[in-house]
């Protein structure tokens, strides 16, 4: 297959509002591939590289190159080309990546390379995966949608199982069921406003903890247990006190959802950086566990000695969960059995504003008869928490690629100083709608100091509400910190940058 048709389909899916249409032009894409590009060719309509990270910044991707005049790049050659940019390593490493690069993007046609941009670059978003490329999958190969889907959550990877299915049709969905040593994609949850909100769509329900920490999900078999992340990566050797954890659970075999946090001696949570730092980490895991040692917090048991227990309403997998973890080791959980009951709903109330004052960032509500819809977002379950938000102003932006193209799209933003000036903390092209992108364009424009061709830095007058969920150290920025997942909320063309939020004000929600 051509990185042509991809780059298309890619296009023709965002420029068109019609689902049916959109399932038909995956299909057809997806009859046209072959089994072994079918991983290559979700990754990249999903706006991901498969390599995730390949060490290429913005400076590699801003001076333009040449297209070519006919399409020719296959879909395995490009992927073939960014493992061996990802594996560039050693002195001179930055310049022999923008040298392959640079050749691969020279073999590319104008569409083609539009689409590499916004691959490499991040801002590829057009949603087909995760809203029809199950359905697109299912119109190639004649199957139905709902074993798919099924599939896709068991088998943990949506390329695994397009691949299978291009390969021997519909009956390979029979090779996708759980089983301990395979993860599976964790159950996500949907946003709520309020505790009171949350109990008014789910009826009977239990409110839990939602802790600030690395989602994980661990699967025993006897002695030998292992550890993945929420997107599938194992992370066993890195997390010793979760594995002896693991061991002393009163099952044999089992998986298990959870969280690992760090905890101070006084029971709060360090930054999350720290423990993201701490399980990222592979090199001398005995001293990092000594200096920063780990918790396992469990919330739900998918199996337990060969019994799956998927779609066991959520109190019966719990009172198994009771029954294999220890109390020290389940997340901390409140009861509601009749959410209109004024009594219960202040009890609700109370227990997470409780979580919220030992440090945690709000709760998880889950209905009590709910499933465990593996890889979804569950309208059954629903997540509560504070959001943060600050008034800055933005100090530059990035010219957009793919649908974005010819727009200003990303957003450097600052903080105002005590001397008046603006120190940066970061950028976000998130939360912008279409509207706001062709305003904010305009807007820039018109306070524009400089634009070297990728970055236009602005006068510094515009001031924007961001929400954010917190804030974490960064080397990168002149104050030491970075928003975490910060997102646009709106203009305040109501206020100026003098009334925009101080680094001072920031910094206070580093130590929250």
């Amino acid at each position: 297959m051509l990185l042509a048709d991809i780059a298309r389909t890619s296009r023709e899916v965002a420029a068109t509002s019609a689902r049916t249409e959109k399932v038909a032009l995956l299909a057809g894409l997806f009859r046209k591939a072959e089994p072994a590009e079918a991983p290559i060719v979700i990754t990249y309509l999903a706006g991901r590289l498969p390599q995730r990270k390949i060490g290429v910044g913005w400076s590699a991707l801003r001076d333009p190159v040449a297209p070519a005049a006919e399409p020719g790049l296959s879909v395995l050659h490009v992927h073939h080309v960014l493992d061996r940019i990802a594996a560039v390593a050693g002195k001179g490493s930055q310049a022999e990546r923008k040298r392959l690069l640079q050749q691969l993007l020279s073999a590319a046609t104008g569409d083609e390379q539009r689409f590499l941009f916004g691959l490499i670059s991040g801002e590829l978003r057009q949603g087909a995966l995760d809203a029809f490329a199950v359905e697109g999958l299912s119109a190639a190969v004649g199957a139905v949608p709902g074993d798919v889907r099924r599939a896709v959550m068991l088998g943990g990877s949506l390329g695994a199982v397009a691949e299978a299915l291009l390969a021997r049709g519909p009956a390979a969905l029979a090779d996708f069921r759980l089983e301990v040593g395979r993860p599976v994609l964790p159950m996500l949850a949907q946003t709520a406003k309020d505790v009171d909100e949350a109990l008014d769509r789910l009826g009977p329900c239990a409110i839990e903890e939602k802790l600030d920490g690395i989602r994980m999900q661990v699967h025993r078999d006897g002695e030998n247990v292992r550890v993945f992340t929420r997107t599938l990566d194992e992370i066993t050797d890195r997390l010793p006190e979760v594995v002896s954890a693991a061991r002393r659970l009163a099952a044999e075999r089992a998986v298990l959802d959870g969280e690992v946090i760090a905890l101070g001696e006084d029971g709060r949570p360090r930054p999350f950086q720290e423990t993201a730092g701490r399980v990222g980490s592979r090199l001398d895991v005995t001293s990092a566990q000594a200096s920063l040692p780990l918790s396992p917090v469990f919330f739900d048991l998918l199996s337990v000695d060969g019994r799956d227990l998927l779609a066991l309403p959520a109190a019966e997998r719990h009172a198994e969960l009771a029954r294999v973890v220890p109390e020290p080791l389940r997340v901390r959980r409140l009861a509601v059995e009749d959410p209109r009951d004024d009594e219960s709903r202040a009890g609700a109330r109370a227990f997470a504003d409780g979580v919220l004052a030992r440090g945690h960032e709000g709760v998880v509500v889950k209905a009590l008869d709910s499933s465990y819809s593996a890889g979804r977002r569950g309208a059954s379950w629903l997540k509560v928490k504070p959001v943060h938000t600050l008034d800055l102003v933005v100090l530059a932006a990035e010219w957009g690629h793919g649908r974005r193209t010819g727009k200003l799209s990303n957003l450097h933003l600052g903080a105002r100083r005590p001397d008046g000036s603006f120190a940066m903390l970061g950028k976000t092209f998130k939360g912008l709608t279409d509207v706001m992108l062709a305003w904010q364009t305009e807007r820039l424009r018109e306070l524009a100091v400089s634009d070297d061709g990728w970055v236009v830095t602005v006068r510094p007058e515009l001031v924007v509400e961001i929400a954010f969920d917190g804030v974490q150290r960064s080397t990168r920025y002149p104050e030491g910190v970075t928003l975490r997942f910060a997102r646009v909320l709106r203009y305040r063309e109501d206020k100026t940058a003098a009334e925009a939020d101080t680094v001072e004000t920031v910094l206070a929600f580093r130590d929250r």
